[in-house]
């Protein structure tokens, strides 16, 4: 087993950046291929970015690409999410997620071991 936490979130103003890192304790970091997800007010949760153990592949929705930044440090059993040019589109609660049976998954039902979340507040 592996346990998240989410840190990082807060409140900014459109156009700002954020980093959120997610930090695992319990089994091996490398063991898990990671994500982050989201859920905004009303809405279902979705998939944001994906990273391969290694951290040697990622992955990312259509609508954070170019904008953010998914990343892992396995000797810190540490995985990062850098979001630049912020909108109030991205207010949400972030979620780490992570996965040991698939390469590199996108699909929310692969994941095993959710964080608790993180808020994310951007102001227009």
């Amino acid at each position: 087993q592996v346990q998240l936490v989410e840190s990082g979130g807060g409140l900014v103003q459109a156009g700002d950046s954020l980093r959120l890192s997610c930090t695992a304790s319990g089994r091996t970091f490398s063991a898990y291929a990671m994500g982050w997800f989201r859920q905004g007010p009303g809405k279902e949760r979705e998939f944001v970015a994906a990273i391969s153990r290694t951290g040697g592949r990622t992955a990312y929705a259509d609508s954070v690409e170019g904008r953010f930044t998914i990343s892992r440090d396995n000797t810190k059993s540490t995985m990062y999410l850098q979001m630049n040019g912020l909108s109030p589109e991205d207010r949400a609660v972030y979620y780490c997620a992570a996965d040991d049976n698939h390469y590199l998954p996108t699909v929310l039902s692969s994941y095993t071991y959710w964080g608790q979340g993180t808020q994310v507040t951007v102001s227009s």
